[in-house]
């Protein structure tokens, strides 16, 4: 029976943020179970090369390394690699170290070579018989060559997986430069054109330019008119000025090209408009920076995730199965068919070659042409037209709830996408208190412009309980402003005041309209939404502070207990965990235990007399009314004596603050679209619907509201189910080691 050989490790390809979180979740998975694990340095060429560039791993080999960028085990072009001699040698230096299960971290060519490699194995490894450099019996070991595949790349461009390692990443770079240009773009009225990376794919150009607020964009899937786009593109330049528009972002993907194959380069676009238009247009190539710099928290617990399913998959394999790529769809880990994953991910650049580019959107899907068209509306200088006998509905929206990053951004969808289907767009201002005090303004399409990027709440927000009277007064004010619809955009206190109007309908017929709850809340607790927009731009402030806090700490040896928020849910405790590589994470789910308090200070004392320098533990606010932050700090601090100290951190509302993350925009904008369509179909049904609106499993689903108690801890105020308690095991089990490596 042929044994289980060792794990090797490699990056290889562009460097993509999260790899290091990949190969730090794969070494110590792999340690965990008792499975020894070799990282491969400079991707293929160290496997050809051999010698110290294969290196074992121990698990404090990876410490640290989770919140860097780039790859610290190293990429490198390797055309040895490419002829079989080069695949020999790699063959030999594997099997001297009874290396015979590989996860490739890369792109698609990188994948392809893994594969071809696995292929050939048994060929090279009886050549090598033969040749005298290995023993028949290490090849018996070792007959089969088994790959798991990782997709390290910031294009977001593989097909089968919703999101490839980096590309979250470099959307946070593209969007900060794009908001530090508008700045400066709108001080001068001046037009900037960005030209962004991407290959054969527009994903970050098309994500860019609805996070980023563009004005126009430019991406290989979609090419614009030959000999047309130059005079729609310049004429809606000179409108938006005409209008008090004070600056023009334009985006342009490395692989644009009109319908006819020209390119379209962003100094071709910026020549274009300062002799259309005659003004100063700037060009920002952003080139590598979007590579750069610290993983996204997305990054850093999606990696984490793949690495750990990575290292599971090859040790279930068997010799007959077909090798896998690991990726995300629908917000799970799913197992992809490595070489039809990269033959349709070819299919897309070649369909773009051949200008096929109807079947480069099918193979792009759905959702990437319907962000296309809702960016197409959003970028227009006013309305269109309504249509001759339109029903014209009167629409209002509102934030309710404590503020969440990604409000504004919905609101300003929510308006303009309105407004261009021809009705009328009420703005509530704070909250359901307005609609009892009636302080509702109509709005307009400038009545939002520049607030897609902009964290709080523009329109004002309350929490409010509301009782009789208040129910009476909700009442009066729709019928006074005939509000054939109502948009709540926010979290648990908007959620109760949606069911109590929808609930109160036989009494107050002004109640009987389409009502539509939009989730808004960094602790992520509403039912029916597996993430509430705000919870991403929440997570990553979380994972900025922790990133400081641990520079601190490490200098010093310390131990840092921080409190984040959530009320009586974990999810920012928990996520911020996984991505920070916390020890241990308290939560109100599990609650806190004086026995697991000991458990904890003794596997730390432990830690620190053996040269650990930094622990990290994060507390849900709500764990435990008892064992508070303080009394934790206290209680560690007094134990540690001289062998640690002990800080605490309480982040308190900074979670709250802040732009929305690229993440929370981009979903706003197409849960708020949803909300708009379903306003606009159930204005005028004899018993139109209640309903809250979320991602659940990536699919946009509307439950009724009358579910909403069924679904909820009342007590708690949280979901009865929480997808992502699944993850607390992984988290637990990469924070500490349990077994020795064979």
């Amino acid at each position: 029976m042929q044994s289980q050989g060792r794990i090797g490790v490699l990056t290889s390809g562009g460097d993509s943020q999260g790899m290091n979180a990949a190969v730090r979740a794969v070494v110590r998975t792999a340690l965990n179970r008792g499975v020894a694990v070799y990282a491969i340095y400079e991707g293929y060429q160290g496997m050809v090369d051999g010698g110290d560039r294969i290196r074992a791993m121990d698990w404090n080999s990876v410490g640290g390394i989770l919140q860097r960028g780039g790859t610290i085990i190293g990429t490198a072009r390797c055309p040895a690699f490419r002829t079989r001699e080069g695949r020999l040698r790699a063959a030999e230096n594997l099997l001297l170290r009874d290396i015979d299960r590989l996860v490739i971290i890369g792109g698609d060519g990188s994948l392809t070579g893994a594969n071809l490699f696995r292929q050939e194995w048994s060929g090279l490894v009886q050549e090598l018989v033969e040749t005298g450099k290995v023993s028949t019996e290490l090849a018996e070991r070792h007959r089969t060559l088994y790959i798991t595949g990782l997709v390290g790349s910031i294009d977001n461009d593989f097909v089968g997986t919703d999101m490839t390692i980096g590309a979250d990443t470099a959307l946070h770079r593209i969007t900060e430069a794009i908001d530090a240009i508008t700045s400066t773009a709108a001080s001068h009225q001046r037009t900037f054109v960005v030209e962004v990376m991407g290959r054969n794919c527009g994903y970050l150009a098309l994500m860019g330019a609805i996070a980023g607020g563009a004005d126009w964009v430019f991406i290989p899937e979609l090419p614009p008119q030959a000999q047309v786009w130059q005079d729609e593109m310049c004429e809606s330049m000179r409108s938006g000025r005409e209008l008090g528009r004070r600056d023009s972002i334009v985006i342009v993907a490395e692989g644009a090209r009109d319908s006819e194959g020209n390119p379209i380069t962003g100094e071709y676009v910026r020549t274009l408009l300062e002799e259309r238009l005659g003004e100063d247009a700037r060009v920002t190539i952003l080139g590598h920076v979007q590579r750069g710099g610290h993983p996204s928290a997305f990054d850093r617990y999606m990696s984490t995730l793949l690495g750990h399913a990575a290292v599971l998959e090859l040790l279930s394999a068997k010799p007959e199965d077909e090798p896998q790529v690991m990726g995300m769809r629908n917000n799970r880990i799913i197992r992809i068919p490595l070489m039809r994953a990269v033959e349709e991910t070819r299919a897309v650049s070649a369909a773009i070659a051949n200008h096929d580019y109807e079947r480069a959107m099918a193979l792009r899907g759905g959702s990437f042409l319907e962000s296309y068209q809702t960016l197409r509306t959003l970028v227009q200088v006013k309305p269109s037209a309504p249509q001759p006998g339109q029903r014209q509905l009167r629409l209002a929206v509102l934030n309710a709830g404590a503020p969440a990053p990604g409000m504004n951004t919905a609101v300003r969808v929510a308006v303009r996408l309105g407004l261009d289907y021809g009705h009328t767009m009420l703005g509530v201002r704070n909250g359901f208190q307005g609609l009892i005090d009636d302080h509702i303004d109509e709005m307009n399409w400038m009545s939002v412009s520049g607030w897609g990027t902009i964290g709080g709440s523009e329109l004002g927000i309350t929490r409010k309980n509301l009782s009789g009277r208040d129910l009476y007064a909700i009442a009066r004010t729709i019928e006074r402003h005939q509000i054939d619809g109502l948009l709540m955009i926010g979290g648990w206190s908007g959620y109760q005041a949606a069911h109590r109007l929808y609930s109160e309908r036989e009494n107050f017929p002004a109640f009987n309209i389409p009502i539509i709850c939009l989730p808004a809340t960094i602790n992520n607790n509403l039912p029916g939404a597996e993430f509430s927009i705000g919870a991403d731009t929440a997570l990553n402030s979380i994972g900025e502070v922790i990133d400081k806090i641990k520079h601190s700490a490490v200098a010093a040896g310390r131990c840092f207990v921080v409190e984040v928020m959530g009320r009586n849910c974990g999810y920012l405790a928990l996520l911020s965990g996984l991505a920070s590589g916390a020890e241990r994470v308290y939560l109100n789910e599990e609650g806190v235990t004086l026995h697991a308090l000991q458990e904890d200070l003794s596997a730390m004392l432990a830690d620190f007399q053996q040269g650990k320098r930094l622990s990290l533990i994060i507390r849900n606010e709500q764990a435990n009314p008892v064992y508070t932050t303080a009394f934790i700090s206290a209680l560690f601090e007094v134990e540690g004596g001289e062998l640690f100290s002990v800080r605490q951190s309480i982040l308190g509302h900074l979670q709250q603050g802040g732009d929305p993350t690229p993440f929370d925009r981009i979903q706003a904008t197409r849960l708020s679209k949803c909300c708009v369509d379903f306003l606009i179909a159930e204005a005028g049904q004899p018993a139109p619907r209640g309903v809250f609106i979320g991602l659940q499993g990536g699919h946009v689903q509307m439950v009724n509201l009358d579910e909403f108690t069924r679904l909820v801890d009342m007590e708690h105020q949280r979901p009865k189910e929480q997808w992502w308690m699944e993850l607390r095991p992984i988290a637990a089990e990469l924070s500490r080691p349990t077994q020795r490596a064979n």
